[in-house]
């Protein structure tokens, strides 16, 4: 009984300092922001312009999933939620991405018909945050898009019933071989009528870029009642 007790206490000691050590490091832990500046006089006249300038500078970077952007929500009762998402449109009337509609992101967009998204570039010392209304995107401009993806991940939107309590990783599979079966002979497969786009349209982008000594650029497009216009705010 000692000799398990004395193993047991060996085995939290080092737990607890392993928990120790790593609460010491947090503190310590800072990357020197070198990316560049970020000047008004640099900016294109516009923020779709702008973003896809960046957007287009990550992807020649190399950086994995340059599209990525961490979607926030709120519910009804004002409790919020954040969750990565895949950027599949950009233009003037905002940025895009697709999604099941009975999802819990889609059910607090349905209730508040806002969100924020941010696109962060670590590697780049550089974000990107984009704040407005909501609205679902046209049928036409789902169906489009829903014939740009594959197969199987066409599948996969119809098996998975998102953000909704299942069993088991099993229940997942034996959905996914039920739509397998019932799409076999379909050449192409519809889109589920639970799925399509949300557009945000923003009346706010602000574009962050790293500085020195964590005075860092952030430069927002923000929306008025004559266009836009362009605002330094301190970081």
């Amino acid at each position: 009984m000692s000799e398990l007790g004395g193993k047991g206490g060996g085995a939290v000691a080092e737990a607890n300092g392993s928990e120790a050590d790593a609460a010491v490091r947090l503190p310590q832990m800072r990357v020197a922001y070198d990316g560049g500046a970020l000047d008004e006089s640099a900016l294109a006249p516009t923020w779709t312009e702008q973003l896809r300038a960046w957007l287009d500078q990550a992807v020649a970077a190399g950086l994995a999933e340059p599209n990525a952007m961490v979607l926030a929500t709120a519910d009804a009762e004002g409790l919020p939620s954040s969750r990565t998402v895949l950027c599949k449109g950009l233009d003037e009337r905002g940025i895009v991405f697709y999604t099941n509609y009975t999802s819990a992101k889609s059910h607090d967009l349905t209730v508040t018909r806002y969100a924020s998204a941010t696109f962060p570039w670590f590697p780049l010392h550089r974000q990107v945050t984009v704040r407005g209304e909501v609205e679902k995107v046209s049928p036409d401009e789902t169906a489009a898009y829903w014939r740009s993806r594959p197969r199987g991940s066409q599948l996969g939107a119809w098996a998975s019933p998102q953000s909704r309590v299942v069993e088991g990783r099993r229940a997942l599979d034996n959905a996914l071989h039920a739509i397998e079966r019932r799409f076999a002979d379909v050449d192409e497969v519809p889109v589920p009528p639970h799925w399509g786009g949300w557009r945000i349209r923003p009346d706010l982008v602000e574009f962050w870029q790293g500085r020195e000594d964590r005075l860092h650029d952030r430069l927002r497009y923000v929306r008025n009642e004559d266009g836009w216009r362009i605002h330094r705010v301190a970081p």
